[in-house]
Formats: structure tokens, C-alpha cells, sequence
């Protein structure tokens, strides 16, 4: 016999008992009942059940149908972030007779694109520093929740670009800092970053944060459209001391952002608080963010409003849709009002009380392309957010294991090993460029629509199919108030809600 021979046969010896091991093992374990009933190739299952998203997103999902977005939109981010056309040929994939198919109304009269990309200016009355925001910016998301690389990749695309970052609710860290893109500091129910040992609002470290120049506004985060009405727990083990240092809590302890704030329990003590923010900021614009749970809710701040005799400088309207790194499936799935009901909600009820020119509206939830842009701006906003497609912009490849800690790409992780695969000099002209194209293709989709300026876009410039036979605009599928219709007179269809509203209480729906 050969050495060859003896090698190959030692080599055979071992596998086979190696297998008879793994099969020994398995019909006396009593966890898994499959690997019981069929030893050694029941692995095979979990092994499939393990690369499914790949399988599925890669082999199986076709352009359209993929979730959360599909292959068509990744693929437009891709390509623009590259700095690609984003282009596609041959003709629509979806179905555009389908029930509930939107479009956008094109003009036979085209007008020229504006030489200046349009802007909103935020900053109410009682604004001192009034911001000129973008009509797309960087959606909240937090260090924690993003690692380090990203969050710098992100914020220098900003500043690169002339849009905002919104920090998230987990503190104003070094990486938002250090390349100096402007900043929406989200202040969350955990004040991370402006809190007492106790966990309550800290009014004098909130004060001199709040000054930094980059901080150009302040949101108050209410809710999340991903998971509305719930805290949320960062596990002692992944509390380093980095991040203890940019939330102001104990390291390696439980840190705990619980559902409901502490310095207000009313919507006029969130009009107050609101306001008292703005006075510590030394003027900036404040704002609140909020995923929106019911007209009843939305009525009682505005009454607020009116009767504190102030308002935020800007809403932000969080949709369902939305994403997030980790929530349970209930609120993933059957939490909180879808974005085109919120913000159509939130317009209006700020329009039917007179409050809609000082306050600016902001979008959030799935916002991609440009043509998401246009229909959120005809649906009531002056400017959208994007989180999820900034993260594809600095590489996000839709694995869905944000919560793992092992994202493939290094974007949300705090691993030092995988984080290290982000780029932050090439994924940062990524995310400008993407900003850039995205905002463009929205300018010239008004523009084929006979519009130079968004404050020209009228309901009746979207349309969506009711059935296989007819379409309607969105001027005729909702109602749209007038401005202080509701203090005139309530329409009977909002009378109901407007009588139960109340500024001294938060109420049921």
C-alpha cells in the first residue's frame, strides 16, 4: 500500500467517525427534534435556513417584489451613490393597471428647472436661527446603532453636500462632530447626552451642547414609525465605555430608554417643553418628531399650540414603514399609522388651525427616489428624511442583521473588525452623491409636472388606480381643509375628533 493510499484511507477513518460522532450526538441531544428523527443530514436545514435571505434576495425575489426594498430601488441607490445614471431599460417592470398603482401627473408644457435647487427654510416666530434644510437629509439614526465608520461617512457627506444629519436618540457623539455637517440633535425619552444620574432632562448640559454651531436644530423624539409606544434596552454587555461617555450612563449597566418622557405629561407641557428647548438653544429651531397614532392625538397638540401660544419650528412625521435595527414583530408589523395617512393628517390639522405657514412638516419612511420625494411633498411636507437608503448609500446591503452585531458591511456594528470595512473617505462621496441625484431627479420630475418650485404641487398632480376601471386624484380621495377651518367651524367629518381633543390630556383614541 501506498503513502498516498494509507493517507487517503486514515483521512476516510476519521471522517467516518467524525460523522458517526456528530450522529451519536445528535440522537441523544433533545433540543432539536429534526436532528433526532434524522441524525447528521438534518443539519443540512439549518444550514439552507441560514443563507435563506440570501438565497432569497439573490436567486428567488424578482426586480419589484422584494422587502423591505426591492432590487429595482437598491439598485437606483447603488448606482447613484457610484455616481451611475440609475437608469433602466426596456420599459416598467409593475403592474401599472393594478388597484392602488400611483403615478405622477406630467404637463404637455414643461417647465425649465430652476438654476438653484430648492430649499426650506425653517424657523417659526419665536425662532431666533432659522435653518435653510435640504429636501432630503439623513434620517435619525444613532451611534450604537451605526457604527462609528458610518456615522462619520454619513456626516461627512453632509457637509459635503449641503444636507442635515439627524443624530438619533443616542447622543451627540464625536463622530457626528468631527467632520462638521450640520446636525439635528434628536433628543429621545432617554435624553442621552443632556441627562441627569437620575435619567431626567438636564437643561444646563443640554444648553451648552445646544450651542455648538454644527447643531443647527433640535428634534424631540416622541415616537418611532418602526416601533411607536415602546422604550427600548441597550444590554449591559454592549454598554462600552465609549458608549456610556455619549449617552451619559453607567458603563456596562443596562441602559434603558423607557416609552413615555418625564418632562411632560401633557400636550401643553410638550408645547412648553418645546419651548423652553428653543429659549436653552438660544434661539435654534426645535421640533418634535413622532410616528402619528390617532387624529384625536394630532388635534389635541394643535389645540396646545393655541393655547400655550407657541408651536415647534418643525414636525417630523414618522410612518410605519419605517425602519429600525431591532423591534418585535407586533410593532414592526401592526404598530402605528402608515406615512401617507400621518402626515395627510398632521397638514391638515395644522392647516384647519391656522398653524400650517410657521410650522415646517418633515417626512419619514421609505423614502428612496425622487419620485418619493414629489409625492411626499404634494401629500403635505416641505422636506423628507432617509435613513435606510443613506445606510445602502455607505454600503448597506439589505442582510437584515442589524441586530446581530455582525453586519457584513460595517455599518451597523460596533466590531471593531467589521466596522473597519467601511471606507469613510469613498462611502462619504457615496452618500453626496447620492443626495445630490436623488434631489435632482425630484427638481426634474416637478419640472416635467409644470412646476419650478414645490410650493406650486396641488393634490391633484398624484393619482392612484380605485379599481381596474377608474383612477382618482388625491384631491378627490381625501379631504383637504382650509386654513382655520376647524376653528370656524369643524367639518363633520373631523367635529368628533376635534370636540374630544384637549391640550390638558393625551387622550385615548
Amino acid at each position: 500500500m501506498t503513502k498516498t493510499s494509507r493517507a487517503l484511507g486514515t483521512i476516510a477513518a476519521l471522517g467516518a467517525g467524525a460523522v458517526a460522532a456528530l450522529a451519536s450526538y445528535d440522537l441523544s441531544q433533545r433540543k432539536h427534534s429534526v436532528l433526532r428523527n434524522y441524525p447528521v443530514i438534518g443539519h443540512m436545514r439549518y444550514l439552507l435556513e441560514g443563507i435563506r435571505p440570501e438565497l432569497q434576495q439573490y436567486f428567488i425575489e424578482r426586480n419589484w417584489d422584494g422587502r423591505p426594498y426591492d432590487r429595482d430601488t437598491r439598485s437606483i441607490i447603488y448606482e447613484r451613490a457610484k455616481g451611475t445614471h440609475g437608469e433602466q431599460a426596456f420599459g416598467t417592470e409593475r403592474d401599472v393597471n393594478a388597484d392602488g398603482h400611483e403615478w405622477l401627473v406630467h404637463s404637455s408644457a414643461p417647465v425649465k428647472q430652476p438654476g438653484d435647487i430648492p430649499r426650506v427654510t425653517i424657523g417659526g416666530p419665536d425662532c431666533t436661527k432659522p435653518y435653510s434644510m435640504a429636501l432630503l437629509n439623513v434620517s435619525a439614526m444613532s451611534f450604537g446603532a451605526l457604527s462609528a465608520n458610518a456615522v462619520r461617512a454619513m456626516n461627512r457627506g453632509a457637509h459635503d453636500g449641503g444636507f442635515a444629519q439627524d443624530t438619533g436618540e443616542g447622543g451627540l457623539s464625536s463622530y457626528h462632530l468631527e467632520n462638521d455637517g450640520d446636525l439635528i440633535w434628536e433628543i429621545g425619552t432617554g435624553y442621552f447626552g443632556t441627562r441627569t444620574k437620575d435619567g431626567r432632562f438636564d437643561p444646563k448640559q443640554f444648553a451648552e451642547k445646544a450651542s455648538d454651531d454644527r447643531v443647527r436644530c433640535v428634534s424631540l423624539k416622541l415616537s418611532q414609525g418602526a416601533k411607536p409606544g415602546i422604550g427600548g434596552v441597550l444590554p449591559a454587555p454592549k454598554v462600552s465605555p465609549e458608549i456610556a461617555s455619549v449617552r451619559g450612563v453607567p458603563v456596562h449597566e443596562k441602559c434603558v430608554s423607557p416609552p413615555h418622557h418625564q418632562a411632560f405629561d401633557t400636550p401643553a407641557g410638550l408645547i412648553r417643553f418645546i419651548a423652553h428647548m428653543r429659549e436653552l438653544s438660544g434661539g435654534k429651531p426645535v421640533g418634535m418628531k413622532l410616528c402619528v397614532g390617532s387624529r384625536i392625538e394630532v388635534l389635541a397638540m394643535c389645540k396646545a399650540m393655541i393655547e400655550v401660544g407657541t408651536a415647534p419650528d418643525f414636525i417630523i412625521v414618522d410612518g410605519a414603514e419605517g425602519g429600525t435595527g431591532a423591534a418585535p414583530l407586533e410593532y414592526e408589523d401592526h404598530v402605528g399609522m402608515p406615512l401617507t395617512q400621518g402626515l395627510m393628517i398632521m397638514h391638515n390639522a395644522l392647516v384647519g388651525t391656522g398653524l400650517r405657514s410657521t410650522i415646517r412638516l418633515g417626512a419619514s419612511g421609505k423614502i428612496a427616489a425622487g419620485n418619493d420625494i414629489v409625492k411626499r411633498l404634494i401629500q403635505g411636507a416641505d422636506f423628507t428624511n432617509a435613513a435606510r437608503a443613506m445606510m445602502m448609500a455607505v454600503g448597506c446591503i439589505q442582510a437584515q442583521r442589524c441586530h446581530t452585531d455582525k453586519c457584513p458591511v460595517g455599518v451597523t456594528t460596533q466590531n471593531p473588525r467589521r466596522a473597519r470595512a467601511l471606507d469613510v473617505d469613498s462611502k462619504s462621496t457615496r452618500v453626496t452623491n447620492y443626495q445630490s441625484a436623488t434631489v435632482a431627479e425630484a427638481v426634474r420630475l416637478m419640472a416635467s409636472m409644470g412646476v419650478s418650485d414645490p410650493s406650486q404641487l396641488t393634490p391633484r398632480m398624484l393619482r392612484r388606480n380605485v379599481d381596474v376601471h377608474e383612477s382618482q386624484s388625491y384631491e378627490e380621495l381625501y379631504e383637504w381643509l382650509r386654513p382655520g377651518e376647524l376653528l370656524e367651524a369643524a367639518p363633520e367629518s373631523w367635529a368628533a375628533d376635534w370636540n374630544r381633543a384637549s391640550a390638558d390630556l393625551f387622550p385615548m383614541p
